[in-house]
This record gives structure tokens, C-alpha cells and sequence, in this order.
């Protein structure tokens, strides 16, 4: 799945989120029941882990879904009047990583609601200026203007039925075009030892 990995990359980026650790982070910052949706569903690990810990998906939808609870759909092609429709109060996934779709990912969700995107910790020490000018997206340094928190998580497991983590840290950010961000640069939220 990262940048240092001599592994074929699975098709349309498919890792899903089944790597308990991956949430505890994410929780801290989350109020009580979030009522969310997910675009990029997968089989639906993500969702099913924040329902367990009493957040509640409104609509879980992928372009290639692989669970009868998430619905097929290109999330680019989703407007702002469908995700209120469903009463959603946050978007919340695991993105794809290739940069052009991800960087049109956080443009478009976090102009609709406040979006939790989980990726790779080292993008936000980048720009991306060819994949901007080549692909007709924003920049890394032009979407952490939106960004108002990054929560490490560190090294998690993406191959079910393996032991081995990803060779990439990841982290959580909040990107939310709606809202002025109350500080200067995004905050960071170090990654807490297990006995936190």
C-alpha cells in the first residue's frame, strides 16, 4: 500500500480498515453517536468498527463494494444536498491513496462536512505541484490550509491474514472548508502509548 512497498498495488486501492488500531486515535476526537458517512465502504470494516464504539453510518457507499450494507457509488459524483439529505454530521474513510483521486477526495468532502480522512503521515511534508498540474487538483500545501487536526496512529496491519504492518506511519486529518481553522497551522496530536 506505501510508497516503499514492492508489492502490485490491489485493484482500485482496496485495503480495508480491519486493523483495530486504527481507531482508538480517531475516537478521542469524535463526539458521542457521529452520524456519518462513508464513502469509500470497501466491506465495511471502518464503519462497523466506529458502529461498535457508538458512532452510527448513515450511508456507507463504494465504487466497487463488497458488502451487502455498502451501497455502489462514485463518491466524486455525490453533491453536498445528497449527503445532508441523509443526516450525516461527518464523512469518515480510508480513502483511496493514488494522489490525483485522493487530493479531489478531500477537496470535494471537505467542502460538503467536516471529513476524517486516514492516509499516509508523510503527505502532509509534500506538495504535489506535478500531480497538481498534471491532473488539475490542489496541492498538499493548498489543502492543509483546510486542515485543523493530524492524530498519528502510527503502523497498521492492511493484508488480512498477515502480522506484518504497512511500512508507512499513518495518521487521521480533519479537513473542513466550511469552518475558519482557530489556529495557524493544523494540530497535531502525537501518537499515545498503548496505556493511554
Amino acid at each position: 500500500m506505501g510508497k516503499r512497498s514492492n508489492f502490485k498495488r490491489r485493484d482500485k486501492d482496496t485495503y480495508d480498515t480491519f486493523d483495530p488500531k486504527a481507531l482508538p486515535p480517531l475516537l478521542r476526537h469524535l463526539p458521542k453517536g457521529v452520524r456519518f458517512w462513508e464513502p469509500c465502504g470497501g466491506q465495511y470494516d471502518l464503519a462497523a468498527g466506529l458502529e461498535a464504539a457508538g458512532h452510527e453510518c448513515v450511508v456507507a457507499s463504494d465504487i466497487a463494494p463488497r458488502d451487502e450494507r455498502v451501497f455502489r457509488c462514485d463518491a466524486m459524483t455525490v453533491t453536498a444536498a445528497d449527503v445532508m439529505a441523509t443526516g450525516a454530521e461527518a464523512i469518515i474513510t480510508n480513502p483511496v491513496w493514488s494522489r490525483p483521486l485522493m487530493h479531489a477526495m478531500i477537496d470535494h468532502f471537505s467542502r460538503i462536512l467536516p471529513t476524517w480522512l486516514l492516509f499516509d503521515a508523510s503527505w502532509a511534508h509534500t506538495e504535489q505541484k506535478m500531480i497538481a498540474k498534471k491532473h488539475g487538483v490542489r496541492t498538499a500545501p493548498d489543502l492543509l490550509q483546510h486542515c485543523h487536526m493530524i492524530v498519528s496512529v502510527g503502523r497498521l496491519i492492511w493484508i488480512e491474514g498477515t502480522t506484518t504492518p504497512g511500512k508507512d506511519d499513518v495518521c487521521w486529518y480533519l479537513f473542513d472548508q466550511r469552518q475558519a481553522r482557530v489556529t495557524s497551522n493544523p494540530v497535531f496530536v502525537p501518537q499515545l502509548s498503548e496505556a493511554a
